[in-house]
């Protein structure tokens, strides 16, 4: 399991990439990364519950915060390698998982974070065909709801679990082979 050491100068990006344990597992592989804390964003309801937002009746997304130093990694680099760790082309599902609460989401903090994420967008639309159809919405952060303390480090802690095996697993192995073609 990843110690986790925040640096002073920590900040934190809130993604939603389909299921919340595949994305945790995904970017706890990065350097510079120091923490990351599943939970739900972007709905009405206060203090849901994973069963809750499961209905995908809350409005809110599967979502991580990702606290990470920005001396080692960039606010701009994490939403590029967010875009390679699921599918954003895909409306309010990745793979088997549907529904608005595995929506691809970035949920920004400012307009200089939207201009960010805007310009990664328009750079992989001009460069890649596969990013031609981008789904991903960019929502204003609102009130961060942290997942039920089974969800933290699932992967880690549930390796052998049927999910993590055939879902999670290949994911995960994927992603680690874009980050090497990608840096």
């Amino acid at each position: 399991m990843k110690a986790y050491i925040m640096s002073k100068k920590s900040k934190t990006v809130t993604l939603g990439g389909g299921c919340f344990w595949c994305v945790e597992a995904q970017f706890n592989a990065l350097d510079g990364v120091e923490k990351i804390e599943p939970g739900y964003m972007g709905g009405t309801l206060e203090n849901p519950t994973y069963e809750q937002v499961c209905t995908g009746e809350t409005g809110h997304a599967e979502v991580v915060n990702i606290h990470y130093n920005p001396e080692e990694i960039s606010y701009e680099l994490l939403i590029y390698l967010f875009f390679h760790a699921h599918d954003p082309t895909q409306l309010n599902r990745q793979g088997g998982d549907i529904g608005t609460q595995y929506r691809s989401v970035i949920f920004y903090e400012d307009q200089a974070e939207k201009e960010s994420i805007e310009r990664v967008i328009n750079n992989l639309k001009e460069n890649d065909a596969e990013f031609q159809n981008i789904v991903t919405s960019l929502e204003p952060k609102s009130t961060f709801y942290k997942a039920e303390p089974h969800h933290f480090n699932y992967y880690e802690q549930n390796p052998n679990q049927t999910y993590c095996k055939l879902v999670i697993a290949p994911k995960l192995a994927s992603f680690k082979q874009k980050i090497k073609e990608s840096l």
